[in-house]
């Protein structure tokens, strides 16, 4: 390992490891170099890794392979470090299976794939291959991306320019040495944030959030994210909201109308979605279906009942019965 200030740079070569060390090696660079997970082995087959991470303040790269080997983070492992990191998988070549939230994605050459910490997860190489990676915190994309876990365990396949430019300006990062001094390593990982989000979400309002254009887009953005960071509060209003940009009610009704909304339909959508999410974890299994209502922000159980069903084509007990099945 090599370090220079808040930056690290971790590498592991099968090749260099004795057989007999391999398997802790790896486990070891495994948990200090990225995610933490275990690392179950595949019986009768060699383990072949090549890796090489880069950690530097709010952005972590690994570029690499890792084959025989499969990568699990376990329900365990998110209860006891707390990280809710996410971290998008390039698949350069080869093939990847990735396992989470209920969902067996295949990842072939040029697919990607965000995966959150905060989910029991597991990566599996099928056929040998480079992969990238790059992992943020949670609060690097929250402002940038709206509802940023709608595009999480969802396979990437039609964003081919902007990863290309994310994984050829990070490479180049390091190629050429970019991350040895401070003031270049604050703007690549800025930068690396921005071009992540066009990843992720390829739409004018983030470009616009880069300070490409308009205020009025920014503003509704702001306020979309004050929405769907605070739609569980009771108290949250257009008037609440307007006040916190400093403009009229009727002015933020008039950009979201402008947007093909209405602000109490944008609020319901984003209320819905977050019990919809808790409805299918495991934690909140014994939490009444009329306390995950209240705890949304709906005050209203048989409108909470009507408007879900009306967004999902089930009741809520439904969806609590399909997540445990």
């Amino acid at each position: 390992m090599t370090s220079n200030d808040d930056v690290s740079v971790l590498k592991v070569s099968s090749s260099d490891i004795p057989e007999s060390e391999r398997v802790t090696r790896l486990r070891d660079f495994n948990c200090r170099g990225e995610v933490k997970a275990e690392l179950e082995i595949r019986a009768g087959e060699p383990i072949i890794a090549n890796l090489t991470a880069h950690s530097l303040p709010d952005a972590h790269l690994l570029l690499g392979t890792l084959f025989g080997a499969k990568l699990v983070r376990s329900r365990q492992f998110v209860v006891d470090d707390g990280d809710d990191s996410l971290v998008l998988v390039f698949n350069r070549s080869g093939t990847i299976g990735v396992t989470g939230r209920g969902r067996n994605l295949l990842l072939g050459p040029g697919d990607a794939v965000l995966a959150s910490a905060e989910d029991a997860t597991t990566f599996e190489r099928f056929v040998a291959g480079d992969c990238f990676s790059l992992r943020v915190p949670r609060r690097v994309l929250a402002p940038i991306i709206m509802d940023v876990d709608d595009a999480v365990m969802q396979v990437i396949r039609d964003r081919q320019a902007e990863i290309g430019v994310l994984v050829d300006y990070a490479t180049s990062l390091v190629r050429e040495h970019a991350l040895a001094t401070p003031a270049l390593r604050e703007l690549g990982a800025g930068h690396l944030h921005d071009l992540l989000a066009l990843v992720l979400d390829p739409t004018d309002d983030v470009r616009e959030s880069a300070g490409r254009h308009g205020a009025k887009a920014a503003r509704l953005r702001k306020a979309k994210f004050l929405i769907v960071n605070n739609c569980w509060r009771h108290d949250l209003s257009v008037g609440s909201v307007a006040q916190e940009l400093s403009v009229t009610p009727r002015y933020l009704q008039r950009l979201f109308e402008a947007d093909g909304k209405t602000f109490s339909s944008f609020l319901i959508e984003q209320r819905l979605k977050r019990a919809h999410r808790m409805l299918r974890e495991p934690e909140f299994v014994e939490r009444p279906v009329s306390s995950i209502a209240y705890d949304v922000g709906f005050g209203d159980l048989s409108y909470f009942n009507r408007s879900f069903r009306r967004a999902y084509g089930a009741t809520p007990s439904a969806v609590r019965r399909g997540a445990a099945e």
